[in-house]
């Protein structure tokens, strides 16, 4: 008996091992920090915005030894690859593309895109032709601006969305392709501009942005969405960035 319930206290503590083990020490996780309200840089150096809360709330939630580390959009997917980091938190859409490179864990939220233009001079969507519209490069905004708009519209594209907010402020561009989360938080210190038009449903999900095959990273940080959602962790931090559930 007691050599018997020996036996089980060890394979309980591999398993334990085991579980433990499937969480990289540390789990390292990587943001843009160049996308405000979602992630960017204070003037201290240190990253914040509601993917860099998001991501703490998951580690915590896990029990994980996280570390935040920024990377350049052009070279995020590259560099998780090549395993400089665990994981992306860096509102990453999940697409059919992106998913023969990597693999996503659930939604962490949704997202639209939207037109921004100066105020009453752009109608929406469909009053492009022939204007200078920015987006951010390989972004779903950009992906949309090329499919609907070359050929008639000026499309450029920028390294980040900084970038191409300042072309729009100094009138080098007529509207600009957006998530529209982003544009909302840039419209509250630019007021001679406006959304123009309807939000584009796109029917755009945002995940968390991991190796192929890393099944039991996967699994535990969908647990962890599940649970900041159902314990209202995550209604506080979606509260403190915007009016509406964006999940």
């Amino acid at each position: 008996m007691v050599k018997q319930l020996l036996s089980a206290l060890a394979l309980s503590a591999v398993a334990s091992a085991s579980s433990a083990g499937d969480i990289p020490d540390p789990l390292r996780i990587a943001t843009e920090g160049a996308y405000p309200p979602f992630n960017s840089v204070d003037a201290n150096g240190k990253l914040i915005g509601f993917d860099v809360d998001i991501a703490m709330a998951l580690c915590k939630e896990m029990k994980a030894n996280c570390e935040l580390v920024a990377q350049d959009w052009d070279g995020i997917i590259p560099a998780l690859v090549a395993n400089k980091y665990d994981a992306i938190i860096a509102s990453m859409s999940i697409t059919d593309e992106r998913k023969q490179t990597i693999d996503f864990t659930n939604k962490y939220y949704s997202n639209y895109l939207a037109i921004i233009g100066e105020k009453g001079k752009v109608a929406g969507a469909n009053d492009l032709a022939g204007r200078a519209v920015g987006a951010q490069r390989s972004t779903l905004a950009s992906q949309w601006a090329e499919d609907n708009l070359t050929g008639k519209a000026d499309v450029k594209l920028y390294d980040t969305q900084t970038a191409a907010y300042a072309d729009l402020s100094a009138g080098r561009l007529d509207a600009m392709v957006s998530d529209i989360y982003p544009a909302m938080d840039w419209l509250k210190d630019n007021g001679g501009y406006e959304l123009s038009g309807s939000a584009i449903d796109i029917n755009d999900q945002i995940g968390i942005g991991i190796r192929q095959r890393e099944s039991d990273l996967k699994a535990a940080f969908n647990k962890a969405i599940d649970a900041i959602r159902a314990n209202g962790t995550y209604a506080k931090i979606n509260a403190k960035y915007f009016s509406a559930d964006i999940y």
